[in-house]
C-alpha cells in the first residue's frame, strides 16, 4: 500500500485488563493467580493502545474484563470463548456472558469501521496484544510480531514492509510475522475480513513479548515510539 492511501487508523484492545464483574465474583475466588496471568489478560496492552492512539488521533476500542469470563478475541461460536471457569455454565448464563460483554465490544468496532469507512480512505484495524515469553516450557523468541491474513494482498505488503521497518529500527531484538500465532486464526480482525473488502480494511494484530513488561506492568517508551515511527514510515498517516 502507497502513502497515497495511507490509512485511518481504528485500535482495539481486547485483553486490556483483568478485571471480574461483581456478579462473577464468586466463580473467580480463589484464582488471583489465575487472574493475574497471561491467560487472564494481556498486560501492558492497555497503556500502549492509549498511547499509540493519543499519538495517532485516532478511537481506541477496549476491555478491561478478563478474558476469563469470555475471549473477545474469539467468534461467539468458538468453544473456546469461554474458558474452563465459565465453559461449565448454564446455556443461558453463557449467552448472558456473549450478550452483555461480547457483543458490545464488536458491535462498537463494527461502528467504528463503519463510521469510518465513509472516508475515501482504507481502515487500518490494529489490534493490541501481548503474549507470555514461555508457553508449556517452551520459549516463544519474537520480541515483537505482526499477525495478517497472507490471502489478503494489502496486508500482506503492509506487514512485510512495517516487519522490514521495524528490524532496521530494532537490529538486537526479533521481529517476526505470523509467530507465535496465525493471523488468519479465528479472532476479531479474521471475522472483520469476512465482512469487507481488502482494498477496504486491512487487521493486523500487533503482539509484543510480555519479557519487556517493566514497572507499573507497562512497556517501556521504546515500543510505542518505534511502533509510531516506523508505521509513519511505511504508510504515512
Amino acid at each position: 500500500m502507497s502513502r497515497r492511501a495511507a490509512a485511518a487508523v481504528l485500535l482495539t484492545c481486547e485483553h486490556g485488563g483483568n478485571q471480574v464483574p461483581d456478579p462473577y465474583r464468586a466463580l473467580f475466588a480463589g484464582r488471583k493467580r489465575l487472574l493475574a496471568s497471561h491467560r487472564g489478560w494481556d498486560p501492558g496492552t492497555l497503556a500502549l493502545g492509549r498511547s499509540l492512539a493519543a499519538t495517532l488521533d485516532a478511537p481506541l476500542v477496549a476491555s478491561e474484563t478478563t478474558r476469563l469470563l469470555v475471549d473477545l478475541n474469539r467468534s461467539s461460536h468458538n468453544p473456546r470463548v469461554f474458558s474452563e471457569i465459565t465453559r461449565p455454565l448454564p446455556r443461558i448464563d453463557r449467552l448472558e456472558l456473549l450478550e452483555h460483554y461480547h457483543r458490545p465490544h464488536w458491535d462498537h468496532v463494527r461502528a467504528r469501521l463503519a463510521q469510518m469507512a465513509r472516508g475515501d480512505r482504507p481502515v487500518l484495524h490494529l489490534g493490541i496484544h501481548s503474549f507470555t515469553p514461555m508457553l508449556d516450557g517452551m520459549p516463544r523468541k519474537p520480541d515483537l510480531a505482526l499477525l495478517y491474513d497472507p490471502a489478503r494482498p494489502s496486508e500482506r505488503a503492509l506487514a512485510a514492509t512495517w516487519a522490514q521497518a521495524l528490524s532496521r529500527a530494532l537490529p538486537a531484538k526479533v521481529v517476526a510475522r505470523n509467530d507465535p500465532y496465525r493471523g488468519n486464526a479465528d479472532g476479531l480482525t479474521t471475522a472483520m475480513r469476512k465482512e469487507r473488502p481488502d482494498s477496504a480494511y486491512l487487521g493486523i494484530e500487533v503482539e509484543v513479548s510480555q519479557r519487556h513488561i517493566g514497572p507499573g506492568g507497562r512497556f517501556p517508551a521504546w515500543v510505542a515510539r518505534v511502533l509510531l515511527a516506523t508505521l509513519e514510515e511505511v504508510q504515512g498517516v
